[in-house]
């Protein structure tokens, strides 16, 4: 296991972790789980990752929530019942760890509800990371009232703890460079003018319409391990976070063009972005952004999106060179 320095504010949280292992490092049974939020950056998923390394038992799974949600709506399809999809991906697990654990959406948080009732009666030992505490889940005011019965009874079954050191760890650039981290940021002064759509038209590359199930989606360029596709044909679509799954499986490097400032865009498209960037920023493929302005300028003034300060420190990792000139 990689050797990592903890702050003090994450080994209080690491023993927090320990303490769900007996002295063989198997998950005790029946043992209350734990729910750990805090801002971006500070460590949570680093922190359930060990934490998930060190158990000593083989009923263990790991699951970023976009992954376990998409393989979940597929599971249901196929089998017609919620119980059996769970039982299908989860198997006999007595420890079940969900990265970036979230609820945004009415429809999703009611089959969120049924999930983890049914991980509740089983006594499954469960860990969650999130950008919010409980009582922040689901906060639309319009919906957030049905929501509260699952928030207590997150409450009731797991430990709330909270992982907000002073320090964002990805805005520091000590970053290997190495998968997602490997990428750029790139200011160009026009669309047009972008390196990625010059590059799009060297030989070996081609444009064309992928497949994704059912869906195409138009992309600008393709090569065996690489795509290069434009904001406005993957995110103000109505492309899925399964859909970016899919893709991620298929391509490992990634080259997203025509980036506005997220103020100007629908809502709806800056979410796609959001889903975007945590599934490739889980998968650890490679992401170069052509965007319209500096990473503060294109966040700045974004309202009543959730996930924008994860992305915010997500592509902090990845390196902030110069402006493009156009021409």
């Amino acid at each position: 296991m990689e050797t990592v320095e903890l702050d003090a504010d994450q080994r209080r949280v690491a023993a927090r972790l320990g303490d769900l292992l007996d002295r063989r490092g198997r998950p005790l049974k029946r043992a209350r789980g734990i729910y750990l939020h805090g801002r971006p950056g500070r460590g949570k998923t680093m922190l359930m990752n060990r934490f998930f390394d060190s158990v000593a038992s083989e009923r263990k799974r790991r699951w970023h929530f976009h992954h376990f949600f998409a393989r979940w709506h597929a599971a249901v399809h196929e089998t017609g019942s919620i119980d059996a999809a769970v039982a299908a991906l989860l198997g006999d697990a007595a420890l079940v760890c969900f990265d970036e654990f979230h609820a945004d959406d009415i429809g999703d948080a009611m089959l969120i509800a049924r999930i983890l009732d049914v991980l509740f009666a089983r006594s499954t030992v469960l860990v969650l990371t999130s950008n919010h505490p409980p009582a922040d889940l689901l906060p639309n005011p319009l919906f957030h009232d049905r929501f509260v019965p699952t928030i207590d009874r997150i409450v009731r079954h797991l430990d709330i703890v909270a992982v907000d050191g002073p320090v964002d760890y990805r805005t520091l650039g000590n970053s290997a460079g190495t998968g997602f981290a490997a990428g750029r940021y790139v200011v160009t002064a026009t669309a047009e003018a972008s390196a990625a759509e010059r590059a799009a038209s060297r030989p070996g590359r081609k444009a064309s319409d992928v497949l994704v199930g059912t869906r195409r989606i138009r992309v600008r360029a393709t090569t065996t391990d690489s795509i290069t596709v434009d904001f406005a044909d993957l995110c103000a679509t109505s492309t899925s976070a399964a859909d970016y799954l899919a893709l991620a499986h298929r391509f490992r490097r990634w080259t997203l063009t025509g980036v506005p400032r997220l103020r100007a865009a629908h809502p709806d498209a800056v979410t796609r972005l959001v889903n975007l960037i945590d599934v490739l920023y889980d998968a650890d493929r490679e992401l170069t952004v052509h965007a319209d302005a500096t990473l503060p300028e294109l966040l700045d003034g974004v309202l009543d999106v959730s996930g924008i300060a994860r992305i915010r420190s997500r592509l902090s990792e990845i390196s902030q060179p110069a402006r493009v000139a156009s021409g």
